[in-house]
């Protein structure tokens, strides 16, 4: 049984074309097989929200917005507070994206963006708690993919630490077991800024920041996640097919190699 997804006839002749430029290690838009497109950064836009960023690679534009509450820890991490996050694939960023509750794509992109922060230890989240067990604050995270031109998942991580990275939370005084907001506020502290670098697959070539007609053609993708110390934090691999180790190995050397690229012009604070 093919471990291939049934293709329409537009995805066939994109996926042989595909073919026949990475044999001569090309592709469809003139860029090297390991080349990422621009990167646009814009903070901040979002008065209401505790931080915001709209990130662009290419044609794919995606907005996070940080909001901070106060909540109860979970039962199992009484000593931390509570990150969740949540992604909407609006319909007007593509046709394939539907109104409605979430779908496979939009959990699974939510799911990664989590993975990528939570294991990278970006955030101490021990330092969220304002009264261990009882009190602490909640930091969601909202994931808006607005223009879709391929590789949402990069795109998403990326916007979702630069959101982070303009976090400023409330300081509280403790009265009793009541927390009060003192009037100031502060940058919330990162401790890392993990990077994705995403991979498109046919046969034996991989690609780094597919585009949406690539992500037609492709056979698989795979994305890693790297620490700014080079730790792999978070992996996923997407639809079928098989990949080698050797495969393997040498995209996550690339993906190291360009996620510092990245993270150098990100221009992240210095905490």
């Amino acid at each position: 049984m093919s471990v291939t997804r049934d293709r329409p006839v537009i995805s066939r002749v994109l996926h042989q074309e595909l073919m026949d430029l990475l044999a001569r290690d090309k592709r469809m838009d003139g860029r090297a097989l390991h080349e990422f497109r621009k990167i646009e950064v814009e903070t901040g836009m979002l008065k209401k929200a505790e931080g915001s960023a709209l990130v662009s690679v290419g044609g794919t534009k995606v907005l996070v917005g940080i909001k901070v509450d106060l909540g109860s820890p979970f039962p199992d991490t009484p000593n931390q507070g509570v990150l969740t996050v949540n992604a909407e694939l609006l319909p007007l960023a593509s046709p394939t994206f539907e109104a409605g509750p979430p779908d496979e794509r939009s959990i699974a992109l939510a799911r990664y963006v989590d993975r990528s922060i939570r294991e990278s230890k970006a955030i101490d989240l021990e330092a969220l708690a304002l009264q261990p067990g009882k009190i602490v604050q909640v930091l969601y995270i909202d994931v808006y993919v607005l223009d879709y031109n391929g590789n949402m998942t990069d795109t998403a991580v990326l916007a979702a630490v630069k959101a982070l990275e303009n976090t400023n939370l409330k300081k509280y005084t403790l009265e009793g077991d009541t927390p009060t907001f003192n009037g100031e506020l502060a940058p919330l502290a990162l401790k890392d800024y993990p990077v994705s670098t995403t991979f498109g697959i046919i046969g034996e070539k991989f690609f780094l920041d597919p585009d949406l007609e690539e992500e037609h053609a492709a056979e698989g993708f795979m994305s890693y996640t790297y620490t700014q110390g080079g730790n792999l934090c978070a992996v996923m691999k997407n639809e079928q097919g098989y990949l080698t180790p050797s495969q393997i190995l040498d995209m996550l050397d690339v993906g190291w190699e360009k996620a510092q690229e990245i993270g150098r012009s990100m221009n992240w604070r210095k905490d």
